[in-house]
């Protein structure tokens, strides 16, 4: 997806396997900076191992990504956020000490940005992780990734064990100091939830990507939302 900006995440040729089993199989792509995409798939597309590449989490893959030209490592991991799909916090921890704890960790956090969105998500800094519902200690992992001045944010799956009445909240949030310039990448299989705020999808199946473009650009040609193109994709 190439909207003419130099792309700020490229993949080229990129394979990785566990084991006997392909979880991404010679997968393109580019993205650039200043949109929201929604990466979309079904279970065991890729769309995990893809966003742990691009975060460094995981090495030993063939081809090759960049994030702003760098390949993943410590330059890239500076210019990155990743938000994983299981928590990472200790969960005997109050919500102040996991901001103190980001504070220490990432030079480009900004800890005013994490109280704001602590707040804004109705939530207390004294409450202990231990103590809070699926969904708040969701929201408290949103607000810790939000608030790094990152150029790339990766969101795996930040609003799938969130009550519907929630997910607008969280939405919200992590738009709410969303630098223009950023790339916002979100992982979800509620494509329903996150259209209104989508500019571009990517679209996986078995490791490749299957379909990708400008969301106005997949409505207008499919003549259809991109939540029945998603639909019709995957039946």
């Amino acid at each position: 997806m190439n909207t003419g900006s130099p792309a700020l995440v490229q993949a080229k040729n990129l394979s990785y396997r566990y084991g006997m089993l392909t979880a991404l199989d010679n997968l393109n792509l580019e993205l650039t900076p200043g949109r929201v995409v929604g990466l979309l798939g079904e279970n065991g597309c890729g769309k995990t191992t893809m966003l742990k590449i691009m975060a460094g989490v995981l090495s030993d893959y063939e081809g090759s990504v960049t994030i702003d030209g760098n390949p993943p490592g410590p330059a890239s991991k500076s210019l990155v956020s990743f938000l994983p799909d299981v928590s990472i916090l200790p969960n005997g921890a109050r919500a102040s000490y996991c901001i103190d704890l980001y504070d220490d960790f990432f030079d480009d956090f900004n800890r005013e940005k994490a109280r704001d969105l602590i707040g804004f998500f109705g939530l207390q800094e004294s409450m202990r992780l231990k103590e809070m519902s699926k969904g708040m200690r969701e929201k408290v992992q949103i607000a810790l990734a939000m608030s790094r001045d990152a150029r790339v944010f990766l969101l795996d799956e930040p609003i799938s064990g969130v009550d519907p009445a929630a997910r607008q909240v969280i939405l919200d949030g992590i738009l709410r100091n969303l630098s223009e310039d950023s790339l916002l990448l979100i992982s979800t299989h509620l494509i329903h939830d996150l259209e209104p705020i989508l500019d571009g999808v990517v679209m996986m199946r078995h490791g490749k990507v299957i379909l990708s473009g400008d969301a106005d650009d997949l409505r207008a040609e499919h003549g259809s939302s991109l939540d029945k193109i998603f639909r019709e994709t995957y039946r």
